[in-house]
């Protein structure tokens, strides 16, 4: 876990289309990641992921190769310069190699997606993270999930459900991950894939086989309808925030998948009802919310735990600021109340 004490995970969220199509493929762990453009591309995702994972305790650097273009590619064409590249970061024991393009390359014409199209020995996936006619960070997110889902063919179902697009630069990424993998074992139910997050190539193959997806975010629906056409498997648009929204959660996954969820939701209001008799000192605070960067499904979450709390935020008589956090489930609602105690008692 992070010791960044109050995260605020939107500055992490922003950036180009490629910053946010390196952020899924830099997961897998045996490919390699060729950036097709000026040296400057990579070596400005490079530092950023790498502090970006050192400030997750994970003291790792993305697998990055950069094609280096210059002038006289700009002028000329860089497609000798990807297949240079492509040869090399084939030839380092990897499983595959995703070819991200940029502004740059957009702009000259390469046809990047013949390029990869020639033999390697491995697999070469192109991806369009071009930003050129104004694309953004999660454009490039969604846009690297659909081409990598585009590697896998048809596999047998399981009992299993996908987790799809988790933020892999937010800080409370395990810990949201294992507060969905709890909900879901309150139904029986155990996590196919997560896809993608720290895990190796071929894992990708059993995209198929899940019963149901869950996205982390609205923003990922393109991918969930992607996988739908492609799998016929329905998805839920996002992850639980707050209270109601958690129960309303694991109520929806069980009838997706066919189960009688009755005991589990009763069970997790039981704990919720539990885990805000733990913090009635924060009754009739004097408090109001702090929402910067936080997003609307954070807020209304905010708004129900102070009502559950029995206090209505207000800006009257120099209230203490409560900062409004990712209240992903039953779990983030406890990290939120656990902030709201230091932030008042300080």
């Amino acid at each position: 876990m992070s010791l960044n004490p109050l995260p605020v995970n939107s500055s992490r969220l922003g950036g180009c289309t490629l910053t946010g199509a390196i952020s899924v493929t830099s997961h897998i762990r045996d490919a390699v990641t060729v950036v097709h453009g000026p040296k400057g591309c990579s070596h400005h995702n490079a530092s950023l992921l790498h502090a970006t994972w050192l400030d997750n305790d994970r003291a790792l650097l993305p697998e990055l190769v950069s094609t280096g273009l210059s002038e006289t590619e700009v002028i000329f064409g860089g497609e000798a310069a990807l297949r240079q590249a492509i040869a090399k970061a084939a030839g380092r024991n990897s499983r595959a190699v995703f070819v991200l393009s940029t502004c740059i390359v957009e702009t000259i014409g390469d046809d990047v997606e013949a390029v990869c199209s020639e033999e390697y020995g491995i697999p070469v996936i192109p991806v369009p993270t071009a930003g050129f006619l104004g694309g953004t960070f999660q454009d490039g997110v969604n846009n690297a999930l659909i081409a990598l889902a585009g590697t896998a063919g048809p596999c047998r179902r399981s009992a299993g459900v996908n987790i799809i697009g988790e933020m892999n630069l937010e800080y409370e990424i395990d810990e949201n991950y294992a507060e969905i993998a709890r909900l879901l074992s309150l139904l029986g139910l155990h996590v196919n894939l997560r896809f993608i997050h720290d895990i190796t190539y071929d894992r990708i193959s059993a995209l198929g086989a899940a019963q149901l997806n869950i996205l982390r975010s609205p923003s990922l629906v393109p991918v969930g309808e992607y996988l739908k056409d492609r799998f016929g498997t329905p998805f839920l648009p996002s992850f639980p925030h707050g209270l109601s929204d958690t129960l309303s959660f694991i109520a929806s996954v069980a009838e997706c998948c066919g189960i009688d969820g009755k005991g589990a939701t009763e069970g997790e209001r039981a704990r919720q009802e539990e885990l805000i008799a733990g913090f009635t000192d924060l009754r009739q605070s004097r408090a109001a919310l702090d929402p910067s960067l936080s997003g609307p499904e954070d807020i209304r979450a905010a708004e129900e735990l102070a009502r559950a709390l029995g206090f209505t935020p207000g800006e009257t008589g120099h209230p203490v600021r409560l900062p409004v956090s990712a209240a992903v489930g039953t779990a983030g609602t406890r990290r939120m109340l656990h902030r709201w105690r230091r932030a008042t008692h300080a």
